[in-house]
């Protein structure tokens, strides 16, 4: 390997090099110096250091055809340092992607397809959205979750239907996030092969050198960790294949080859400088770039040897995927029901009559926590879904998310269950990375106040659309003795302010059915389920309105008896409860009175005007909400001659039916709001 200073004094020239590679090279360097430099915005220095090592992963060893993306059964390549967008915007480009020259001269435009970062279902080509660091380093170990568990579900002997390599791309802003440390962790323990990550040690940051803030042996780390790592020159083509290849032969354990790079390479001033992090070289600078590659002045300048080579690319895929094609119809011949199953979760449809397995609780079971019902939704609806597959952050026991018989992911031929250990962060990313399979659904458990530690790959979720249960449990101050440090009050009203993420909070066992069955049909976006730890009763039907009305997110629960409501009680979970037994005491008071049952908001607004109108009737001024949260968002349905029960304060340690109680949040607190709301004594 050259020395750091042999590496950092020059570019190479290119008689010492394979000339059609160098020209390669030195093509995707120059389409990223003159995007940015169009745009004005950018990060110029990472797709310059990398250029070699994205030329040699995708000509030579990525598996894919850019002319079908989707292609199931291709190589994923996750560029987890987002902010080098336009390295993998030159590659896509180059390889015959549909992705033009234009578009690139149009990168971070409004309604471009090259945006600043990486946007998963915007840009062909792109497999996750990246930009948050460490994000799309958890998302590629989901990525290989999800190859070895279908690998092991529809393979079978002469038909390797499943495998592919997932690459990543990573930086040290990924290595030093937290998210990346619990996901390597867990990818090591699971000894995931078929996972190869390069991580450019390029040793500089915003602030300056790593010297700063990271001096730790990354490679001994990973090792640790359990992985293969081996490091490389980031520029000796040679060296990169041979690192690419041994990794590929590493069935046993995930790979990280530390490659030694250098931002902004080829820049007389800005190489190893952190200006050429995040801004534009400068016209001078890349005027002087250009001399010393001895590069045209035309801007977007591609020349035409090096398309060709590029291009290559879309023969080999065509062949690629003609070959598994072939070897799909042969599977298909021998097991039907098999390729079947595999049409039917690429197409995103479950089996036909799986909604038969869900569960129906009559009030004589007594009460239940919403937490068990769920559990008991999972128990009756997982053996007919073999795509539904998840776990808990070490918390299954208390999150009932443990299938019992459905064994455990890398344990047991195709497990079901995973265990993601006490790691919240990486669990919210693995989950969007197993998503992405477009073939699985995944879930994952958590109690509801760590709900924060996956906010980031919720967020990200959500942007995607991708198909993500939450099962977050232990939703109230309800939870009691383990105090307001175990108490969510504000994670309510935080999740609900996500674009794209229903939130659901069931109010007993049946409503907790139907918000599975709305998360399970559900394949825009992310779902999270907000249960409760204590018992509730389960709601008489042959009383009250079906829970069915839990599919629009809001329903009339209670209604006044042949009369005009004058007043309406509006509640979510544990809290409908409480509404009911004040509906129960108002009614013999005389009073009209309407119970809704508000599950979801976000669902409730995606409804018709008309049905919203019917439900919230806008001359009913007389609204009342309860919900053991923070109040902010209810006074979208009260108004402003409205009220809200909530909690304005963290919570305290004692008995969740005291610390409710303490806190007001009761039916007599109801029934005393609504009698000062009409004025009556």
């Amino acid at each position: 390997m050259k020395s750091d200073r042999e590496i950092t004094g020059k570019i190479e020239s290119v008689d010492q090099k394979d000339r059609l590679d160098q020209v390669c090279i030195n093509t995707i360097r120059m389409l990223a110096v003159d995007a940015v430099e169009k745009a004005r915005s950018g990060h110029p220095g990472m797709p310059m250091e990398a250029a070699d090592i994205g030329y040699v992963l995708w000509t030579r060893f990525l598996k894919h055809n850019p002319a079908n993306p989707e292609w199931p059964n291709r190589d994923r390549f996750v560029l987890s340092a987002g902010h080098g967008s336009m390295l993998l915007y030159a590659l896509l480009y180059l390889a015959g992607y549909d992705v033009s020259l234009e578009d690139i001269r149009q990168f971070r435009q409004w309604n471009s397809i090259t945006p600043g970062h990486p946007e998963y279902g915007l840009t062909p080509g792109v497999e996750t959205t990246t930009g948050p660091l460490g994000q799309g380093f958890s998302n590629a170990v989901g990525m290989a979750m999800a190859q070895e568990y279908l690998a092991q579900y529809f393979n079978r002997p002469g038909y390797p239907l499943v495998d592919y390599f997932i690459y990543a791309l990573v930086s040290d802003g990924d290595m030093m996030e937290g998210i990346a440390s619990e996901s390597a962790s867990i990818a090591g323990h699971l000894g995931l092969g078929r996972l190869i990550y390069i991580y450019l040690d390029n040793r500089i940051t915003i602030e300056g050198s790593t010297d700063l803030t990271f001096t730790e042996d990354v490679g001994k780390r990973f090792e640790a960790y359990g992985w293969h790592v081996q490091k490389v020159d980031g520029y000796d083509l040679t060296q990169i294949a041979s690192a690419l290849s041994a990794a590929q032969q590493e069935r046993d354990r995930p790979s990280l080859i530390i490659a030694r790079t250098h931002i902004g390479y080829g820049s007389p001033h800005k190489q190893d400088n952190a200006s050429a992090h995040g801004e534009p070289l400068g016209a001078e600078e890349a005027k002087l770039v250009r001399e010393r590659l001895n590069w045209p002045e035309t801007l977007f300048h591609i020349p035409e040897e090096a398309l060709a080579q590029f291009r290559t690319c879309l023969d080999k895929g065509r062949v690629l995927e003609t070959e598994w094609t072939r070897l799909f119809d042969a599977y298909a011949g021998e097991y039907p029901d098999l390729a079947r199953e595999w049409k039917e979760r690429h197409e995103g449809k479950w089996p036909e009559g799986w909604e038969e397995s869900l569960p129906n609780f009559e009030p004589d079971q007594g009460p239940i926590a919403t937490r068990s019902a769920s559990g008991k939704v999972l128990e009756g609806v997982a053996p007919r879904l073999f795509a539904l597959l998840g776990g808990s952050a070490d918390l299954a026991p208390s999150t009932k998310t443990y299938i019992k018989g459905l064994g455990v992911i890398k344990v047991d031929r195709c497990g079901r269950n995973i265990h993601f250990g006490i790691r919240e962060h990486a669990m919210g990313g693995i989950l969007n990375g197993m998503a992405l399979s477009q073939a699985l659904v995944p879930y994952g458990a958590t109690f509801l106040v760590f709900s924060d530690y996956m906010r980031p790959a919720i967020r990200l979720a959500a942007l995607m659309k991708l198909q993500v249960i939450y099962v977050f449990t232990h939703d109230s101050v309800a939870v009691g003795e383990d105090g307001p440090t175990h108490q969510p009050v504000e994670h309510l009203a935080a999740l609900r302010t996500i674009p794209n993420l229903m939130v659901l909070r069931p109010a007993d066992a049946n409503e907790t059915v139907f918000s599975w069955q709305f998360a399970l049909n559900r394949k825009q976006g992310p779902t999270a389920l907000i249960l409760t730890r204590q018992k509730v009763p389960i709601i008489n039907q042959s009383r009250f309105a079906s829970p069915e009305g839990v599919l629009r997110g809001g329903y009339i629960l209670a209604d006044a008896p042949q009369r005009t409501p004058e007043v309406l009680i509006l509640a979510t979970g544990s809290e409908v409860h409480l509404a009911l037994a004040a509906y129960e005491k108002l009614v013999q008071e005389g009073v009209a009175v309407r119970v809704v049952s508000m599950p979801s908001w976000e669902v409730f607004e995606a409804q018709e005007a008309a049905y919203r109108e019917k439900v919230l009737p806008a001359k009913v001024k007389a609204r009342l909400a309860i919900e053991a949260g923070v109040p902010m968002g209810w006074e979208r349905y009260v108004g402003l001659d409205g009220r809200v029960i909530g909690i304005e304060r963290f919570g305290a340690s004692a008995p969740g039916a005291v610390v409710l109680e303490k806190f007001g949040i009761t039916a007599e607190a109801l029934v005393d709001a609504v009698g000062q709301m009409l004025g009556r004594p």
